[in-house]
């Protein structure tokens, strides 16, 4: 066993251990559902470390994911439901499987076969090309996933100037809304039409929309700064004077 497999070893006997009669009161509480906060903590902090390019804090983070892995393993291994080497075989499995164009006599990639090897390994009779998409996906990242496997198909607009029609059609339609219903409608057909104008630019909108929250937010504290250094208060203020020192908050 070479030193990466021994490390491995020992991270699996530290948990057996923290789980153990002797090991540690809040990690033997634990379940597989009292983790899930941590699992999508954990995914959204290596996320922000993958955008700051830390790779310092990112193998930490990684680290972490790492240690979610082993935990569930060993919860399920306690409850004789599988262990970490099942884990490790469904994966080894699934990679050469679902490359055929590397390990099989398939001469290149296939989006589609991709999806369809997927959905026989779940067992679905009836295949669809948009898939078994996972719903717990944000609803950008969903919405972008099921756009992308239609595509696949020639389901798919024939340039970005169709698109801008849709996305102005859509917003008209919204403009246009009488009641609740038709506006939460209409609202949403726009932003899948925005969604789709994301791929023809080749950005990501979940990515997109968060660098303008965060910048929205940089900007929002610098105005406060701002009229906290010229000795007023914000919620004093008009919203004239709010624009104002918005504007200045920009440089």
């Amino acid at each position: 066993m070479g030193k990466t497999g021994e490390k491995f070893e020992k991270l699996l006997e530290i948990m057996k251990t923290l789980r153990g009669p002797n090991g540690c009161d809040w990690d033997k509480k634990q379940t597989h559902e009292s983790l899930i906060p941590y699992l999508i903590e954990e995914s959204y902090e290596l996320v922000e470390e993958i955008k700051a390019k830390n790779y310092k804090n990112m193998a930490e983070e990684l680290g972490d994911i790492l240690l979610q892995v082993i935990f569930h393993s060993q919860i399920a291994t306690e409850n004789n439901s599988f262990t970490i080497d099942d884990v490790i075989d469904t994966l080894i499995e699934k990679l050469i499987r679902r490359h055929p164009h590397v390990f099989g006599t398939e001469k290149e990639f296939s989006y589609k076969r991709w999806e369809k090897i997927k959905a026989l390994e779940k067992g679905e009779k009836k295949y669809s090309i948009i898939g078994k998409v996972n719903k717990s996906l944000p609803a950008l990242s969903l919405s972008r996933r099921i756009q992308e496997n239609a595509a696949t198909v020639g389901f798919d607009w024939n340039n970005i100037e169709d698109v801008y029609d849709k996305v102005y059609e859509e917003l008209n339609e919204l403009k246009k809304a009488k009641n609740d219903y038709e506006i939460e409608e209409e609202f949403g057909d726009l932003l899948f039409s925005l969604v789709n104008l994301s791929r023809f630019l080749k950005v990501d909108p979940e990515v997109s929309l968060r660098k303008a929250t965060e910048k929205f937010i940089k900007r929002f504290q610098k105005m406060e700064e701002l009229i906290l250094k010229d000795g007023k208060k914000l919620e004093n203020l008009s919203i004239d004077e709010l624009n104002q020192y918005w504007e200045e908050s920009k440089n």
